[in-house]
């Protein structure tokens, strides 16, 4: 990032740099095939699908997961 650029950023407001990151990521979203995906990120989602592969059963469904989270059963 150059100074200039960065100089403007560090002028922003909070709410300015939170809705400019919100703005950045819409953006990068909308062009996902043109973001790489780290080895890394792909072992992680090896690992976790061989877990789930070699027991399904365990874990939480996504609704017991957002219940415990908002405490709202």
């Amino acid at each position: 990032m150059n100074s200039l650029l960065a100089a403007e950023i560090n002028r922003l407001s909070s709410v300015e740099k939170l809705q400019l990151v919100e703005e950045l990521s819409d953006q990068l979203a909308a062009c996902e095939d043109n973001l790489p995906v780290p080895a890394w990120h792909k072992k992680v989602l090896a690992e976790d699908q061989a877990a789930y592969l070699a027991n399904p059963a365990e874990g939480s469904s996504w609704a017991d997961v957002k219940a415990r989270i908002t405490g709202k059963a």
